[in-house]
């Protein structure tokens, strides 16, 4: 039998993809917004795919204050676009 794979939807892009593929948001039972690495942290999660299209609608739109229903600082949406695009020019 093959082992299946998660996938998860991207908040930006409604789109199915692997769930190691992408960067979890999470906000925990404190009200705390972070970024899991670990995929582990309790808490409520939100996916975002690798696609910049997606990270630059994500702040545009600001996704993560609909997807947990509060205000989300700016730093977790600038060290999403760092994740991702700081990786990507190196």
């Amino acid at each position: 039998m093959e082992k299946k794979i998660p996938v998860r939807m991207c908040v930006a892009c409604r789109e199915l993809k692997e769930k190691r593929s992408m960067l979890r948001v999470v906000k925990n039972s404190d009200g705390k917004i972070f970024l899991d690495f670990s995929s582990k942290a309790s808490g409520r999660g939100a996916y975002v795919c690798d696609n910049p299209a997606c990270i630059n609608k994500l702040k545009k739109q600001r996704i993560l204050n609909k997807v947990f229903s509060c205000a989300v600082e700016e730093e977790i949406y600038s060290a999403i676009e760092e994740e991702y695009f700081g990786k990507k020019q190196s």
